[in-house]
């Protein structure tokens, strides 16, 4: 069986790995000259199963009105001109009840905790190393209605048998000493010890090396032109290079350009392309930074420590596919950095990225097939991609080959 997967993050890189492993040929096609050139390129470095969960939940819109008039708050939304756009925040909002929450976490939180195994029987497996750290997240918190949610999700965690402890202010530091040093007064925390991180860009291309070293055709500054379909049923692709490629099965795993390349074939799937930004800087004291990631619920904002460098992640942006550097957004990151670790890295040599998240309303990827013969998702996965990537590719893998899969396929259908 011939699949061609579109794109080359870590979701289509992952999801060619576990498709050559389960005996299909695989062609991966992508428009950049290099692997994890989007949202792969510089995230926020968090392999975190604990903190899987949607962004719309309980009380979400009344934050939203909140954070839009502060000069520092996580989300900034402008209209883009699309009827998309405005079906897309509602589809969000019909999602930020108990219920919802509560079954769109219950669908994220398992593939995660999978996704994470299979990480570690893959690294088991080849040694592949990508800065990984298996130290946990600690979730810390400044706001008393904060540690209230957090006990909510505590509750949540318990039932899935995710492994968690809520710390009390005195307790903070022994989990992260570096934060004995913060500017800013903490209440709590919530540590998530089995969660992980690592540096998703290096992972993707040392991922994408060992899968060309066990046969799969890796097809980078090529651009898809044209799907070719037939009776309901793909046939295979257009190239710019005038070529046509028959195949089997199709995977889309091109995270935002998803949507508009699937747009040809009548599909309109639910994927908003949502803004983020990173900073990435040089330690300067290895005593004054994270061991691990800790998340700032305020400003839902995540600093990683990677090998020699500092990785500092976070904002949301509902802007359409605008990818300036906002020098406000920036200033936000390293006001950040310095309340909680004002030691720990070179500012001054900060490395600002952006990059859009493929988003949908509820949180929840899109893996599986679709009413046509032949076309596979696997995109959707917002914040998570790296969280959530090897246990796609296995799930989605485990699919398209047949094999009965380890969970169950049902909460990420289109």
């Amino acid at each position: 069986m011939h699949v061609i997967i579109i794109g080359a993050g870590v979701i289509g890189i992952s999801s060619a790995w576990y498709l050559r492993a389960a005996g299909c040929r695989v062609t991966v096609i992508d428009s950049h000259p290099e692997v994890a050139m989007e949202t792969s390129f510089a995230n926020a470095g968090q392999l975190s199963a604990g903190y899987a969960a949607p962004w719309a939940a309980p009380g979400v819109p009344l934050k939203a009105a909140r954070w839009l008039l502060q000069e520092h708050g996580p989300l900034r939304i402008r209209p883009d001109g699309s009827r998309f756009q405005l079906a897309w925040l509602a589809r969000l909002t019909a999602n930020c009840t108990e219920e919802a929450y509560l079954r769109n976490r219950r669908a994220l939180l398992p593939l995660a905790e999978y996704s994470l195994a299979e990480l570690e029987a893959l690294q088991q497996q080849t040694g592949i190393a990508y800065e990984g750290r298996r130290l946990g997240t600690l979730q810390v918190f400044r706001k008393p209605r904060q540690l209230d949610a957090a006990e909510r999700d505590a509750r949540l965690l318990g039932e899935l048998g995710i492994a968690h402890h809520l710390v009390d202010a005195g307790n903070i530091a022994t989990i992260e000493p570096a934060l004995a040093r913060a500017r800013v007064p903490l209440l709590g925390a919530l540590h998530l010890p089995g969660d992980g991180t690592g540096d998703c860009r290096l992972f993707t291309q040392r991922l994408a090396a060992l899968a060309v070293q066990q046969g799969i055709t890796l097809r980078l500054a090529t651009t898809l032109t044209g799907i070719h379909e037939q009776s309901s049923h793909i046939e295979g692709v257009q190239l710019d290079t005038h070529e046509r490629l028959d195949c089997d099965a199709l995977v889309m795993a091109a995270g935002c350009a998803s949507r508009p390349l699937l747009q040809s074939l009548g599909f309109d799937l639910p994927v908003y392309p949502v803004k983020g930004y990173s900073l990435t800087m040089p330690l300067r004291d290895t005593v004054a930074v994270p061991r691990s990631t800790v998340m700032d619920e305020t400003y839902k904002i995540a600093l990683t420590r990677l090998d020699t460098r500092l990785r500092v992640g976070g904002m949301a942006e509902v802007a359409g596919w605008d990818r300036q550097l906002d020098s406000q957004r920036l200033a936000t990151l390293h006001k950040v950095v310095d309340e909680l670790f004002p030691d720990a890295a070179e500012r001054g040599q900060a490395s600002a990225w952006t990059g859009l998240r493929p988003m949908t309303p509820n949180g929840v990827p899109l893996i599986g097939p679709t009413q046509l013969d032949g076309l596979w998702l696997n995109t959707g996965h917002g914040t998570l991609g790296w969280t959530l990537a090897c246990g796609s590719g296995k799930l989605l893998a485990d699919l398209l080959s047949g094999k009965p899969p380890a969970l169950s396929a049902a909460p990420y259908r289109l």
